[in-house]
């Protein structure tokens, strides 16, 4: 009786347990949401945003329709669920968390494939592949794995979906990417139409895309965990989960600092999320060096993938979906088939009697552990199985898209950007600068600037002079004494100028943010492996007011400062405010309007 009792409340708890999971799993959305927002442009945010919302909605929506029974529904011949409408019709034996815990999966897959075609995909459009994704692609294979179908029947074992969710969402994303073409500006070709460079597009906010890592590494706990049946497999499952984003999160670090001199930041990022895709389909039946050897090679993978698409296969991916979520969906896939151990707790039930299998169960350890090459085998049958499905059914319905509606925005629309000419919505951060003012780009040390002496006192009038310009300086003096001093200068030397000039005695002045460039040009940094294009610099106009202060002592303080020995240092102009009063009452003809100007 009291084993009853215990078996009763532990079948309770986990129960709870798995709709928590569940919650976790649609906390997720927020993490994509915020991964993709991040990695791409401001001007893109709340079409992004929008979208991601809509995955979830319209996927709750054609889930209620068909989805669900196509994934578990009545198993027919193997392949598909029985249509029904039980959710209607027999709502009081209805399987309530079932339905949740497949729902918010199915809007995962869905997601994946927004972050690839970000930036240049009709909103529309994106709804109609998005409903088809969770109405009939995802429900259909993932009924091979966990409804019941042919997959579960001969022992493939994918536990949380690197295989029915990640590679299919990045399968999916591949191909509409490809079909879709790249971002205007990111591949530069030739007369021939070669491409001789890629260019990197910086996403706009890191720190919104760290914060969706954290809360996709989070909802990954439920992710992989829900479906536990005892604490030792969910422990064993968190630990799994833990070590292998990390450790790929090390190695990318580690690639990216040997490979391209620097740590990269956004790879490291997409690295943590590598290694939680790597581990998702054998997390209950690998150990800790199991664990090790998967994250290790997603670490390698998502840096390959990334550069593959760019470098070789000239596919336009923003966010790196495909580099995450297709190679190493893959890689996790095939990773059960060599790191699948009987010392895991989960092993056990999911061995079965070894003879008939059902879903998350599994027909052998891993090739690495004694089991052979039978898993291993099965395992790239239900990937390739899972693939060509994939590839077909999305193909299909990307090529009805075009014809019906179109997939691309025009180049108007891409350029201003998907915000204002989608929803029109003129910022997704109005109110907000979005500016850096932090701090001024690196910049390069060009030999064509150079003047070969970076002090000023042993610099001479020439090399002074051709470091700041002075434009318009005063020939004649103001009848007022007054005059206009208007410096444009780099964003570092800002405080340096600002607190000459007080000490020099001028109390006030205006300060705008601008961009520029001359003869010097932005350092060629890297992002994500690509030349960023920094042929624009952040500078600053200060403008001052002086008629007390001799303005020959204005200009002499603000050249000196500016100083750092190149061409290009800054630019003074300097104004008669009589003048300037003049033209704008209309006192002088076009001639000196012209000039002024």
């Amino acid at each position: 009786m009291t084993e009853e009792i215990l078996s009763v409340l532990n079948g309770e708890v986990f129960g709870v347990w798995f709709l928590i999971g569940a919650a976790l799993v649609f906390w997720m959305q927020a993490g994509f949401a915020m991964v993709e927002t991040g990695f791409t442009r401001a001007k893109n945010a709340g079409n992004i945003l929008m979208k991601n919302l809509m995955d979830f909605c319209i996927g709750t929506v054609v889930f209620i329709l068909i989805g669900f029974s196509l994934l578990l529904g009545e198993d027919m011949a193997g392949i598909i669920g029985k249509p029904g409408f039980d959710i209607f019709t027999d709502y009081a034996n209805f399987d309530w968390s079932n339905f949740v815990f497949n729902l918010v999966f199915c809007a995962t897959t869905a997601t994946i494939v927004s972050g690839a075609m970000a930036e240049r995909t009709k909103f529309i459009s994106y709804c109609v592949y998005s409903g088809v994704i969770s109405a009939v692609i995802y429900p259909i294979e993932a009924h091979w794995t966990w409804g019941g179908g042919w997959l579960s029947q001969i022992g493939f074992h994918d536990f949380a979906g690197s295989n029915c969710i990640h590679m299919v969402g990045g399968i999916s994303a591949l191909i509409g990417a490809a079909m879709l073409g790249p971002r205007i500006g990111k591949f530069v070709k030739d007369k021939a139409g070669k491409v001789t460079k890629v260019n990197a597009f910086p996403g706009h906010n890191l720190p919104i895309g760290a914060l969706g890592v954290f809360i996709l590494w989070l909802g990954w706990y439920g992710f992989n965990g829900a479906a536990a049946t005892s604490v030792e497999e969910l422990g064993s499952i968190f630990v799994t989960t833990t070590i292998a984003p990390a450790i790929a999160t090390v190695v990318t670090m580690i690639l990216t600092w040997v490979k391209y001199g620097k740590p990269d930041v956004s790879m490291c990022l997409n690295a943590s999320l590598a290694g939680l895709v790597a581990i998702t389909a054998g997390c209950d039946v690998v150990d800790a060096f199991g664990s090790i050897v998967i994250g290790a090679v997603a670490g390698v993978l998502v840096v390959f993938g990334v550069w593959f698409l760019d470098y070789k296969l000239h596919v336009d991916d923003p966010v790196g979906a495909v580099a995450v979520h297709c190679l190493n969906g893959i890689w996790g896939t095939v990773a059960v088939g060599f790191f699948a151990t009987p010392s895991a707790p989960a092993f056990a039930r999911g061995f079965g009697d070894g003879v008939s299998f059902g879903a998350n169960q599994i027909a052998g350890a891993g090739l690495f552990y004694g089991g052979g090459f039978k898993q291993l085998g099965l395992q790239l049958l239900g990937m390739f199985a899972t693939i060509a499905w994939t590839a077909v059914t999305i193909t299909i319905t990307f090529i009805i898209i075009k014809k019906l509606f179109g997939l691309r925005v025009s180049e108007e629309e891409e350029i201003i950007g998907l915000d204002a000419k989608e929803h029109g919505l003129p910022s997704a951060y109005a109110g907000f600068s979005i500016m850096d003012i932090s701090n001024t780009m690196t910049m390069d040390v060009n030999e064509n600037t150079d003047l070969g002496v970076s002090d000023y006192d042993k610099a001479s009038e020439f090399q002074k002079d051709a470091a700041v310009k002075v434009v318009e300086a005063p020939i004649t003096a103001s009848a007022s004494g007054i005059y206009k001093v208007v410096i444009i200068a780099k964003l570092s030397r800002f405080e340096a100028l600002k607190t000459a000039l007080n000490d020099l005695g001028v109390t006030g002045m205006t300060m705008t943010q601008v961009m520029g460039c001359g003869i010097q040009k932005g350092a060629g940094e890297m992002y994500r492996g690509a030349e960023i294009d920094a042929t624009l610099l952040p500078k600053v106009k200060i403008e001052v007011v002086v008629s007390k202060i001799p303005v020959d002592s204005v200009i002499a303080t603000a050249k000196k400062v500016l100083f750092t020995g190149h061409i290009g240092d800054g630019k003074i102009f300097v104004y008669n405010v009589d003048r300037v009063v003049k033209v704008r009452t209309g006192e002088e003809n076009t001639a000196a309007l012209q000039d002024v100007e």
